[in-house]
């Protein structure tokens, strides 16, 4: 059966169709370690293969949809290479897959969105997001390039000033920034986003589908152009990651204190 081996997403079935997929680790604010990043890389093939789903739509458990990359996977990835190397395949599984599945995919960003999560929520192709929800990629603060998505969306959706501004200074912005940049199709109040996100994914489930698909299919050739410029952004990262900035990055998390790179050395 599909979708039985995952342990850190969930599935419903519901009518018409649609499966929520909830990212079920809330005690660590839904962060991706190596299990669920691995999930979530994956996860969109069996979804397009799987004849029972028409949409899905993926949410967080608690109160964040996912916060980042766990910190533990960062520190046993840096300076690693076969670690990196298979990162940089992930990654770009991750990217790719939700562009070539066919079936419509829908964020319901209940919380904070960074990392993979970010990528996830960013991608999919109609974005609901809390009003006071927190998005952003914060590679540069951890002193690493942003590789994972942001070359291949931010642009598009924000325009190039503001993708330059928040991917160079890793800022976040709040769902209802988001909205107003763009980003986001909709930002709602907390506690109606999934309800808005399920309700969008009965509209499709029950609208024609290989109208839809193909709509979309049509719609991610601007994404499929951009990327050999992510296939750069991502192996910039990883190179990153075998540098000593990354160490740095986050041992400044760990100790809750200011980075001091060694590239910004005076």
């Amino acid at each position: 059966m599909p979708f039985d081996d995952y342990q850190q997403l969930v599935f419903e079935r519901r009518d018409h169709g649609v499966l929520l997929i909830t990212i079920n680790n809330p005690e660590k604010y839904n962060a991706a370690d190596e299990v669920l990043h691995g999930e979530l890389a994956r996860v969109w093939r069996e979804v397009d293969t799987d004849e029972q789903t028409r949409v899905a739509v993926i949410t967080g458990a608690g109160r964040a949809f996912s916060a980042g990359g766990d910190l533990g996977m960062v520190e046993r990835i840096a300076g690693d290479y076969d670690r990196v190397h298979h990162m940089l395949r992930e990654m770009s599984e991750m990217v790719y897959n939700i562009i070539g599945c066919d079936k419509p995919i829908i964020s319901a960003i209940n919380g904070v969105a960074v990392g993979a999560g970010v990528v996830v929520a960013l991608l999919s192709d109609v974005a609901i997001a809390a009003e006071d929800a927190k998005l952003g990629d914060g590679h540069v603060k951890l002193g690493v390039a942003a590789g994972d998505h942001a070359a291949i969306i931010w642009p598009l959706l924000a325009g190039m000033a503001k993708a330059r501004y928040y991917l160079l200074t890793g800022e976040m912005v709040t769902g209802a920034e988001a909205e107003k940049l763009g980003m986001v199709a909709k930002a709602l109040p907390r506690d109606q986003v999934l309800d808005e996100a399920l309700r969008v994914a009965d509209t499709l489930g029950t609208g024609s589908q290989q109208a839809i698909r193909l709509t979309k299919r049509s719609l991610n050739n601007w994404l499929r152009a951009a990327g050999p410029t992510f296939d750069q952004s991502a192996a910039y990262e990883m190179l990153t990651f075998m540098g000593p900035d990354v160490v740095e990055g986050y041992t400044a998390l760990r100790e809750k204190r200011a980075p001091r790179f060694p590239s910004a050395a005076d």
